[in-house]
């Protein structure tokens, strides 16, 4: 995500916090369109589920969650109540927590309620790693993905992990998965990408994708046919990267994943273990 879109979505989350009696709060109709979401009834099967996880983590639900009437204009003059919900910083934690973070927005929101602090810069490390481990996750993905349709054109486990070792072959310039990990310092008993950068993650990803999808499109068969497939699909990949100078094999290595999403979900609980509730309203 840009520094640009993170430096707009903070002003506007900002913007958008009301405080009370110390404690800020957001309301549902104003979280309903910064996270995008078209329909009110949509966005209450979210909130839905947050209550559900607030109960579940033996969170009293009305501490974060306060059914409150909102006054709207309905032309000519008049105006309506329509029904509004006040949520606590957790419950929109929650709530984000049961969006789909390929949403900009809500990838946002995740980081943004879970911060204590608002300092954009943290945000903008943080909104990074999680998009690293979302990338890493989805090369798992279809890593398995991939791999059971391979077993179906007549490759074993051995020889998906041929296939998969050429292909990183192409994609790292001549360098094997063993050299390149002796060449970052990566213990061979752990898998290379828990240690790439975001970048070359989704390389490998978009690769294994296109392999996926032309072994089914174009039927191919044996361990020949698609180690020709995969090692064309990351050449392909590594010449997009090159035209912007970018060169896998010389990109440094990042943080071990499984210390990374340890590390995120330490900070998600500093957020429980200092969780406020919502301060009370008149009805």
């Amino acid at each position: 995500m840009k520094k640009e879109m993170i430096a707009k979505l903070t002003k506007s989350f900002e913007e958008s916090a009301h405080m009370e009696q110390g404690v800020e709060f957001w309301m549902a109709r104003d979280i309903q369109e910064l996270l995008e979401y078209d329909k009110w009834s949509n966005f209450l099967n979210v909130i839905e589920k947050a209550k559900l996880a607030c109960q579940n983590s033996s969170h009293v639900i009305l501490d974060h969650f306060s059914d409150v009437g909102k006054m709207v204009s309905i032309g000519s003059g008049g105006t309506r109540e329509i029904p509004d919900i006040m949520l606590s910083r957790y419950a929109c934690y929650l709530i984000a927590q049961n969006g789909d973070p390929r949403k900009d927005t809500i990838a946002f929101a995740q980081s943004y309620f879970a911060l204590q602090t608002r300092k954009q810069e943290l945000l903008e490390k943080r909104i990074g790693l999680v998009e690293r481990l979302e990338a890493r996750q989805k090369l798992s993905q279809t890593e398995r993905e991939l791999s059971a349709a391979l077993y179906e054109h007549g490759v074993d486990d051995q020889g998906f992990a041929r296939i998969r070792s050429k292909g990183d072959q192409a994609l790292f310039g001549g360098f094997t998965t063993i050299q390149m990990k002796r060449k970052l310092g990566i213990p061979e008993s752990r898998p290379l990408a828990d240690f790439l950068p975001t970048i070359t993650i989704k390389a490998k990803d978009f690769a294994g994708e296109i392999t996926h999808f032309n072994v089914k499109k174009e039927g191919l068969l044996g361990e020949k046919q698609i180690t020709n497939e995969h090692i064309k699909n990351n050449q392909d990949v590594r010449s997009l990267l090159a035209k912007s100078n970018i060169f896998p094999e010389d990109l440094p290595p990042e943080e071990d994943i499984k210390k990374l999403k340890r590390r995120i979900s330490t900070e998600n609980e500093k957020l429980i273990d200092n969780i406020k509730v919502l301060p009370e309203v008149s009805k």
